[in-house]
């Protein structure tokens, strides 16, 4: 019975501990896909590009093939983390030695392949940008509606992501099923909701690709990660109709007991 407690509270701990490295990582990788590049817009302190040499020139540079390539190694370890791990062979040998730790297993690798990609991404300054808004006035503010959009993104993503099981997503729930013996959670869950997790693990595609995309400045570097991870994204989707009608269901069951809650608040 102490053995039984002393690992529960041990298996707690480390998803506990898993979670605040995931929330660093994530509020990171906010900081370096986002606010980096338009505060460096704004200020005008870090050349992003180097508009006066010629794209025929550039892409025979050396030092901008080199970094081009560190950055596109960076984004293959990525996605062959995330797409490794959460392959079904792969995850059910992981889950039979891992157990109710396979969860934050994942999320900590995740966070892992972030921090490198921000540790080692490498800025490509010598190539000239596809697009760079600098006529005044809109070189200060289109930056500005720039990162007013995206802060706008990342509210809504974190909001989804809590509405969508964020315990779940973590590994925490999984940890404390397991403490109670309940099992795995997705078990709890109804089938169309288990088919729907299976198709849609990441309900922010189009919130991503404003924040990829929208930016005063387009450099080289940061159109092959927009490029790279808009299409991972696209291609790790499947959703149907019989996912989309779900969430439909879904949505005006919620949007009545909305309604209900507001007529007996009135009466």
């Amino acid at each position: 019975m102490a053995s039984a407690r002393l690992l529960g509270w041990a298996l707690c701990t480390t998803t506990l501990l898993n979670s605040a490295v995931v929330f660093i990582s994530g509020a990171d990788f906010i900081r370096f896909i986002s606010f980096r590049t338009i505060y460096h817009n704004i200020t005008g302190d870090t050349a992003i590009c180097q508009d006066s040499t010629p794209w025929a020139v550039a892409l025979q540079d050396s030092s901008v093939l080199g970094s081009l390539f560190v950055d596109l190694g960076l984004l293959a370890l990525f996605i062959v983390q995330h797409s490794l791990l959460a392959w079904s062979p792969v995850k059910q040998a992981l889950q039979s030695v891992l157990g109710a730790l396979n969860r934050t297993a994942y999320c900590f690798t995740t966070a892992l392949a972030l921090q490198i990609i921000m540790r080692y991404w490498q800025p490509v300054t010598g190539a000239p940008c596809l697009w760079s808004v600098r006529q005044p006035p809109w070189s200060i503010w289109f930056p500005l509606l720039c990162f007013s959009l995206h802060f706008l993104c990342w509210a809504i993503i974190c909001s989804i992501l809590m509405i969508f099981d964020y315990p779940e997503l973590l590994g925490i729930k999984q940890v404390y099923y397991s403490c109670l013996g309940l099992g795995d959670p997705l078990s709890h869950k109804s089938p169309r909701a288990q088919r729907l997790l299976s198709h849609l693990r990441h309900p922010v595609c189009l919130e991503l690709g404003v924040v990829l995309w929208l930016l005063p400045a387009m450099s080289l570097d940061r159109l092959l990660l927009a490029a790279t991870l808009s299409t991972y994204l696209a291609l790790a989707h499947s959703l149907d109709k019989q996912d989309l009608a779900y969430l439909c269901v879904q949505l005006n069951h919620k949007l009545q007991l909305f309604a209900d809650t507001s007529d007996h608040k009135e009466e």
